[in-house]
């Protein structure tokens, strides 16, 4: 009889998510069970594979983060809401811990239904991001895409969120064809572990409209990360107050970069689509085969 595994299916704003709870039984992944089971052709479909696992240094669970094309990733600021709600739920607590390999992230409610998660700090240092060179300073990167004497993008940000992230500020974000540009400059050998891409638009002091293409994930409707990573560069070149709206395809979230700790806040939904289950074995044989 074939193993039948319960599952999730959640968003953040339309970045959506197969959550799996391997808290009481341990789950045997491979790349190929998670792009299988990730499959919007073929499996259940999701921009991102979520596992929640017993908690490795004293938070209340460890969250492990897969993009849908099997590859393990650090961060993931959508999902963090989507599991700091699920936690937060089941134990009735105001305040939850969740662990991930880029660190413990703090999330509690937001207010109007809304969930808001501490970042932590932002990484600016060439070699935190990581770069494969020095560059001193990060606000604006020695990258550019098209002609040397007129470029087509130039001198992104860039920011590590848990993940790295470089942002193309530009007029108009729709003004580029993000899903053809977005691979060339995630695989550049300027990221040697990739790099998210973002092209922000500044629309005022406290309001950007970003779009993101997501390492090992494509196009997003929505990526937590790349919007806290926006916002840090934005403020970076006093281009927005330290509270700002960044309107993405599928809504808006708010981030803040405090003062008073340097951490990165950021507030938005988290909604569960639907429960179900899913067979196992049959995923795991279709990886194999």
């Amino acid at each position: 009889m074939a193993t039948r595994v319960p599952y999730l299916k959640m968003n953040g704003l339309g970045n959506d998510f197969v959550v799996l709870d391997a808290r009481a039984r341990a789950l045997e992944l491979t790349p190929e069970i998670v792009a299988a089971i990730s499959s919007r052709e073929n499996g259940i479909g999701c921009d991102q594979f979520i596992v929640i696992e017993p908690a490795r240094d004293g938070g209340d669970a460890f969250m492990d983060i897969w993009n849908n094309d099997g590859e393990r990733v650090e961060a993931c600021g959508n999902a963090t809401r989507c599991i700091g709600d699920l936690l937060m739920q089941e134990s009735g607590k105001e305040e939850v811990a969740v662990e991930t390999v880029a660190g413990t992230l703090r999330a509690m409610p937001g207010g109007d239904g809304l969930i808001t998660v501490d970042m932590g700090e932002p990484r600016l240092e060439w070699h935190q991001i990581p770069l494969s060179e020095e560059i001193r300073d990060t606000r604006g990167i020695e990258l550019q895409i098209g002609p040397i004497d007129a470029p087509i993008l130039h001198t992104p940000a860039a920011v590590n969120m848990g993940n790295p992230h470089a942002i193309f500020f530009v007029q108009d974000v729709n003004a580029y064809n993000l899903a053809q540009i977005g691979p060339m400059l995630e695989h550049h050998p300027i990221f040697p572990e990739r790099a998210n891409i973002s092209l922000a638009q500044v629309d005022s002091r406290t309001h950007i409209t970003l779009r993101v293409w997501e390492r090992g994930a494509g196009l997003t409707r929505a990526c937590g990360t790349a919007a806290c990573a926006a916002g840090v560069a934005a403020i970076r070149k006093r281009l927005t107050e330290r509270i700002v709206q960044v309107a993405l395809p599928g809504g808006e979230l708010t981030i803040e970069w405090r003062e008073a700790d340097n951490h990165v806040y950021m507030t938005g939904p988290a909604e569960l689509d639907y429960k179900g289950e899913l067979d196992w074995e049959a995923y795991a044989g279709r990886s194999a085969s």
